[in-house]
């Protein structure tokens, strides 16, 4: 973003610098060894890779600042962490580490209450995830963390899944400078469709067709579960008229349909 200025903790992220990965695995072992000139170009050479990942995380309702601070946290963790002779690309390594502190942070600082069990089943389970990633550079599956664990697969997607921030309907999830595309637009319910939908304004129109009398048998009926001698008790008719009756007025529904 050449030009474009962003203040973010006082930094004005326009001048940040941008370091190449080779010059990082030139740094990394020094650091390593407790060079802070070398930690520090590292950390200043990354910080635009920190503010690439928090943008992700714009529309949670959180300070700008705050993110890009624990982001720089997750940044610093990667460095202490990532191992030079695996031959993996810095930055591939860095981003799922920067985006774990995140969802840490946004985690802890969420108004939904969970368990204390469950939280600490999850908790756990991201110190497994942690592990793995150290160890494989690379997002571990679930079933690899359960294995880890020696937990049941299903437990470790229900305790991760119980500390997720809950996301808003109204929350904006691609917009083209146009018409914003929300959340709640990419849900859909299976349950209902145009057929069903059509067949329904279709039973109302037929419904709508049938005399007063037989209306109230199909209500009582079908509605509020009354047997036949209910419904004939409470008309004042006999029940084989109220079988009839019943019978010609879904025979009509039917026809009608």
């Amino acid at each position: 973003m050449p030009g474009y200025k962003v203040d973010l903790c006082g930094i004005d992220t326009s001048s940040l610098p941008v370091m190449k990965n080779a010059r990082m695995m030139e740094l990394i072992p020094l650091a390593h060894e407790g060079d802070l000139d070398a930690r520090t170009a590292i950390i200043q050479g990354n910080l635009r890779l920190v503010l690439s990942v928090i943008q992700r995380f714009s529309n949670r309702g959180e300070a700008a600042d705050d993110l890009f601070q624990v982001g720089c946290v997750g940044l610093m963790k990667a460095i202490d962490r990532f191992d030079v002779s695996q031959g993996v690309r810095f930055s591939t390594y860095a981003v799922p580490m920067i985006m774990g502190e995140l969802r840490r942070y946004l985690r802890d600082s969420t108004k939904v209450r969970v368990t204390r069990s469950l939280r600490d089943l999850a908790y756990k389970a991201l110190q497994a995830r942690d592990a793995l990633l150290e160890e494989h550079h690379r997002e571990p599956t679930i079933t690899e963390i359960a294995e880890k664990m020696g937990a049941e697969r299903e437990e470790i997607v229900f305790a991760l899944e119980a500390i997720q921030e809950p996301v808003s309907l109204y929350e904006p999830i691609y917009n083209d400078s146009g018409d914003a595309i929300y959340v709640m637009d990419q849900i859909r319910d299976t349950t209902v469709s145009d057929e069903t939908w059509i067949q329904e304004l279709t039973l109302r129109e037929a419904l709508r067709r049938l005399n007063e009398r037989e209306k109230k048998i199909l209500a009582m009926r079908f509605y509020q579960g009354r047997t036949q001698m209910e419904v004939a008790d409470e008309i004042g008719i006999s029940q084989a008229q109220v079988s009839r009756l019943e019978k010609n007025a879904l025979l009509k529904v039917k026809k009608m349909l």
